[in-house]
This record gives C-alpha cells, sequence and structure tokens, in this order.
C-alpha cells in the first residue's frame, strides 16, 4: 500500500467521521442529522467494510425521515417556519454584537442550517411527489 493509498484512506475515514459526528449531534440540533449520520457511514464503509451492515437501517429512516417532513401541509408548512427562524436567527446572530457568540461565524452557520433545510426539504418532496405518481403511471 503506497503513501497515496494511505493517504486517501485517512482522507475518505476523516472525513466520514466528521460526517458522522456532525450528523449525531445534529440529531438533538437543527439540522439534517441522519442524513449527515447516513454520508458518513457510506464513506466509513468504503473503507470499512465492517462498517456496511448499519448503511441500510439508517438509510431507510433517513429516506423515512424525509418523507415524514412532506407528509401533510402542516409539516411543510412547520419546516419552511423553522427554515425562516434559522435564517432570521443568522442573520440576527451575525448583527447584534450583544448576544452570546455573536459574530458571522454563528450567524452564516445558522443560514447554512435555513438552506440545508430548504433544500432537503425541497427534495423530500419532489421525491414524494415522484412516489406518488409511479403507480398512478403503472395504472395508465
Amino acid at each position: 500500500m503506497g503513501i497515496g493509498k494511505q493517504a486517501k484512506r485517512v482522507l475518505i475515514a476523516s472525513a466520514g467521521a466528521v460526517l458522522l459526528v456532525v450528523g449525531v449531534l445534529l440529531l438533538v440540533l437543527p439540522g439534517p442529522g441522519l442524513l449527515l449520520v447516513l454520508a458518513g457511514l457510506l464513506l466509513l464503509a468504503s473503507e470499512f467494510p465492517v462498517l456496511e451492515r448499519y448503511v441500510d437501517p439508517v438509510r431507510d429512516r433517513a429516506m423515512k425521515a424525509a418523507e415524514d417532513s412532506v407528509s401533510s401541509p402542516l409539516r411543510i408548512a412547520g419546516s419552511v417556519l423553522a427554515g425562516l427562524a434559522l435564517l432570521a436567527a443568522g442573520i440576527v446572530w451575525g448583527t447584534v454584537k450583544s448576544l452570546p457568540f455573536s459574530g458571522w461565524s454563528t450567524g452564516s452557520s445558522l443560514i447554512l442550517s435555513s438552506a440545508i433545510l430548504f433544500a432537503l426539504l425541497i427534495w423530500s418532496y419532489r421525491r414524494v411527489k415522484a412516489r406518488r405518481a409511479e403507480p398512478a403511471a403503472r395504472r395508465d
């Protein structure tokens, strides 16, 4: 195993571990926790095959959570409001200096969280819409 292969393996393992840890943290904080856990597991499983057995259960739960987030208009509205609240909080934390941990490092992370939430919400909605259209297409 050459130095390049070892460096690649360490880089992939490090990125996977970071995604996994951030994903676990985001399970209790606002953000796409399960999807980051899944991404981390996929990276780690590419280097450590023993972890592959955990990928499918996490993938199933992540996809179910994504579909549940857009299962009703009330949930969609709640997700949009949460995203707008994160965006507003990011702007406030970036501009108001008297808040704890104020500054654009905190503000930008909140704004990024809102952007990720909106992107995942759109992705989930399109995925659910396509799944609901499949049975109708098969009947035709």
